[in-house]
């Protein structure tokens, strides 16, 4: 199934940005004098990014951390801002009156009289959007939210701290200006894209990027490959990752099946770095070596990075960063395992490192070469492939 190709004139250009736009891959979060340029951004220190905010929702968990807070919503963002992370990273969709969203799943769903009822994104306008859930209108009353789930149920979307669904632009409004953005632009797997919506698409969310993102860092990422590589056509201020399940899942498109493939799409596309389920690295640790060879730079998600050993492990590998749910847990061992040499912490025990320099493992043991050799060996073993 494809989308009806949307013609679109007159496209300004997109790379006169407005001076004040951030440049590079920092801020008042990052180790002070981070050397960082357009065209290979320098990560100064292990980075942890939360998912979707403070955490995604997984209505059906046991975890009460799973639903704690609204994922995607300015609540959910704020409440992440609290810790020292760097960013957090959510799922942005345009309507069809070309407003970007925030909303992570292909469709939205709600029930009346008994019937459930499904649209994208797309084909909503922003006020029909907005309609749904909790409404910040006193004594309005929005549709009820359903949410599938990935066995196929569809449930309420309960959670114990709800909040509306919002916009990008109300995202940068309404965030801790200090708080880094990865906006991963989000496109159905099942829907082959052509290039004039992708144009409309990224158009829409640039116009945004660029009116309101003044000097909050920022970052794009898509699983989507035309859209990583067109986002980087039409602009070269921020940074653009792409994304991949690095082999842990197939696609038809072969650029999205090995870390392989997305390293051989940054480079041909001028990209930024990769951001590879964790599961794909272990189990294909050889290609940690290889995208530093390529000088790229590299960041993981999944469940995994929600466990302190795991991300201690791709710290030790020279992995640069982590997107996590269990925000607050993962900061504090973060906290705990790197520190700077000498350094002392900004705002006491809030902030991890805001100073540049060598780094230290603090209650953690030391590895040789040879013992983290084995340990890279031993890893993909225990990975579930």
């Amino acid at each position: 199934m494809a989308l009806k190709a949307v013609h679109v004139s007159d496209v300004p250009n997109l790379d006169q940005v407005p001076e004040n736009a951030s440049m590079a891959l920092y801020s008042s979060r990052f180790a002070k004098g981070a050397e960082m340029n357009r065209a290979a951004p320098r990560i100064p220190r292990f980075l942890v990014i939360g998912h979707r905010g403070n955490g995604m929702n997984a209505l059906q968990s046991s975890d009460r951390r799973m639903r704690a807070i609204k994922e995607n919503s300015i609540m959910s963002f704020n409440a992440a801002a609290r810790f020292p992370i760097d960013f957090v990273e959510f799922d942005v969709q345009v309507t069809k009156d070309d407003c970007p969203v925030i909303f992570h799943d292909d469709f939205i769903l709600s029930e009346e009289n008994g019937t459930v009822f499904q649209r994208r994104i797309n084909e909503l306008s922003l006020s029909e959007f907005l309609n749904y859930g909790p409404q910040r209108e006193p004594g309005k009353e929005g549709k009820t939210l359903l949410r599938k789930t990935k066995d196929g149920k569809i449930v309420k979307w309960d959670v114990e701290n709800d909040d509306p669904l919002c916009t990008l632009q109300e995202a940068f409004e309404q965030v801790d200006p200090s708080l880094g953005f990865n906006i991963e632009l989000k496109f159905d797997d099942n829907i082959v894209y052509q290039d004039d919506y992708l144009f409309r698409v990224l158009q829409s969310v640039l116009q945004v990027v660029f009116e309101c993102g003044r000097d909050r860092p920022i970052i794009f990422s898509s699983f989507q490959p035309d859209a990583a590589l067109l986002v980087k056509k039409l602009q070269n201020t921020y940074p653009v990752f792409f994304l991949t399940n690095g082999g842990t899942q197939l696609y038809y498109d072969v650029r999205r099946n090995s870390l392989e493939e997305a390293i051989k799409l940054c480079l041909e596309g001028g990209l930024h770095g990769i951001v590879s389920e964790v599961k794909g690295v272990f189990r294909n640790p050889g290609a940690v070596t290889k995208i530093k060879e390529a000088k790229l730079s590299l960041l993981t998600y999944g469940k995994l990075n929600n466990v302190p050993e795991a991300v201690y492990m791709q710290y030790l590998m020279g992995i640069e960063g982590v997107i996590v749910d269990f925000v607050k847990e993962i900061t504090v061992a973060v906290s705990d395992m790197i520190k700077p040499l000498g350094g002392a912490e900004e705002d006491g025990e809030k902030r991890l490192l805001e100073e540049d320099g060598p780094m230290q493992v603090k209650s953690k043991p030391e590895f040789s070469e040879r013992e983290l050799s084995f340990l890279l060996k031993l890893i993909p073993e225990l990975i579930q492939l």
